[in-house]
């Protein structure tokens, strides 16, 4: 979906960043922001990508025929291959923001680089998170070939009924299946206790879960 300069603009007003706040969040000057709400010069692609997401994050919602409203609920549907990457954009951006600790609970990790777009974009954006010291990163998985330079690994056991897979990351939760079609589907929770009563299910497991 196209958005306009006037989409923008309210949409920064709605999320209640200053244009500045949002340029220096983005890493470009206030002067991006301007051409692209006056729409006086063409601007690269993946720095709209970056603003949008970052919109996203603080729960603005893009809708056809121009609209702008707040996503309604602290429920978001991400469902098939291109929702994941947008999935895998908000974890980013959130992680950029707020920084703190990534659990991620796998029966099948490999089945995350499957339906990735690019794998290697979110290897290589989560490493420079955890090389920055804001983010720390824990895996708990049955099946994986993992391997990683950023993240903590342990082994779950492989006879593991196929339970759905889930992540927590700051006050987020998010319920991941891939046995629905199209696959994956996500429910992201984005609910404080949600997270919390999910990080302790997970610090409970990774304490009782021997190192591979």
């Amino acid at each position: 979906m196209k958005l306009t300069g006037l989409q923008i603009a309210a949409a920064i007003t709605l999320s209640g960043l200053t244009r500045e706040a949002l340029a220096k969040e983005a890493s470009v000057g206030r002067n991006t922001i301007d051409r692209i709400i006056n729409e006086t010069a063409a601007c690269r692609e993946d720095t709209i990508r970056k603003i949008t997401d970052i919109l996203e994050v603080r729960g603005i919602e893009f809708l056809p025929g121009e609209g702008v409203r707040r996503k309604p609920l602290d429920i978001e549907i991400f469902e098939g291959p291109e929702r994941f990457d947008e999935f895998y954009d908000f974890l980013y951006q959130h992680l950029l923001s707020a920084g703190g600790d990534v659990c991620l609970y796998a029966v099948d990790e490999n089945l995350f680089a499957k339906y990735r777009g690019d794998p290697e974009l979110h290897r290589h954006r989560m490493k420079e998170l955890v090389d920055s010291g804001k983010v720390t990163c824990r895996i708990l998985a049955a099946k994986s070939r993992f391997k990683s330079e950023y993240a903590q690994f342990k082994r779950l056991p492989q006879n593991l009924p196929s339970l759905s897979s889930f992540y927590v990351f700051g006050n987020c939760f998010a319920l991941i299946s891939f046995l629905h079609e199209p696959a994956p589907y996500i429910v992201l929770h984005k609910s404080g206790p949600f997270a919390e009563a999910y990080k302790q299910t997970f610090n409970l497991l990774w304490e009782a879960t021997e190192n591979p």
